[in-house]
């Protein structure tokens, strides 16, 4: 008679086989390491081979340059939020009968997405306040990337929705729920589970979009960098910061990201 603590041990070969994919998976962590590693040393031994890398006034201004990263991350954070929330309304706009709303969404859409990023963020902070509407650089940096990022979601929300099952729907109508209801209880639900992949990858693209509105001097990450290496004719120090705070922020973001996706992957299995 067994007992129920008794462990089920699984077969020889089955133990053999487990063992071995985990032992190339390990290899292929060593090498992609080590790669990584032999990659970025070059690169660094290449910039100090110069005799133009201070190390001394990066090791000073670092923390000043780095302080901007949390100005950028907040702007990215509430910009994102903001674009979603317009993009949701564009997508339901893009999809309606109704003929006025169908024009404005794809009006935004078109003036957006054929417009550079930087002509919108000087048209927000130097030709509103011509027609009195004026804006601190902070809110206008916001509103900018919030309605550029809008305009390109608007369509990934857009293929959500339609990627919802159309029985699903029906279903939900022939259970006598007003259209408004279908929609904000039975297809916003699954259309934003399908489409969060996507805002995260448009959330680590703003990241490095941002950048844009030191322009319009919000004292961000790269506005910090330029200040202080202007300031000391250290630019290329000032901006190798600046670079290596972007890109730890991406690795960040992209490991959440992938984290997110994999569970989501695991759910639809």
């Amino acid at each position: 008679m067994t007992t129920p603590s008794a462990t089920i041990q699984p077969p020889p070969l089955l133990a053999e086989i487990i063992e071995s994919q985990r032992q190339r998976r390990r290899w292929f962590r060593g090498q992609f390491a080590l790669v990584w590693v032999a990659l970025v040393g070059a690169l660094l031994a290449a910039l100090w081979a110069t005799d133009n890398i201070d190390t001394e006034w990066m090791v000073t201004w670092a923390p000043f340059i780095v302080g901007g990263a949390g100005t950028t991350i907040l702007v990215c954070v509430i910009s994102i939020v903001l674009a979603t929330l317009l993009a949701i309304f564009g997508a339901i706009a893009r999809m309606s009968s109704n003929a006025i709303l169908f024009a404005i969404s794809s009006l935004y859409v078109s003036l957006v997405r054929g417009t550079p990023l930087l002509v919108q963020i000087y048209f927000i902070f130097f030709a509103l306040p011509q027609m009195g509407i004026r804006l601190d650089a902070v809110p206008a940096g916001i509103l900018a990337l919030s309605f550029n990022y809008g305009a390109y979601m608007t369509e990934i929300f857009r293929a959500g929705i339609q990627a919802v099952p159309g029985g699903q729907r029906e279903a939900a109508q022939a259970l006598g729920m007003p259209e408004a209801l279908v929609m904000r209880r039975v297809v916003l639900p699954q259309a934003v589970r399908i489409v969060i992949p996507a805002i995260g990858n448009d959330f680590i693209a703003m990241i490095k979009d941002s950048a844009l509105i030191s322009t319009i001097a919000v004292q961000e990450l790269l506005w910090r960098a330029q200040r202080a290496g202007t300031r000391d004719f250290k630019t290329l120090q000032a901006l190798l910061i600046a670079a290596a705070v972007y890109w730890l922020l991406t690795i960040i973001f992209s490991y959440f990201q992938d984290r997110l996706e994999q569970r989501m992957a695991r759910g639809d299995r």
